[in-house]
């Protein structure tokens, strides 16, 4: 699997979530309970999440 990595937004990589891209969808933790575990999003969810967010719909 990919590396997890945290948005160029975050201040020092903390209090955020970090994401991880696979071939089957993405996978999202938070920083700061690292080890609670993962969400995984199927690939066109998490890209349609993207797209509404970029569109401001939220």
């Amino acid at each position: 699997m990919n590396e997890w990595r945290t948005s160029s937004y975050s201040q020092n990589g903390g209090q955020c979530v970090e994401v991880r891209e696979h071939a089957c969808g993405t996978d999202i933790r938070d920083t700061r309970h690292r080890d609670a575990g993962h969400l995984t999003f199927p690939l066109d969810e998490w890209r349609s999440f993207l797209r509404d967010l970029r569109s401001a719909r939220f």
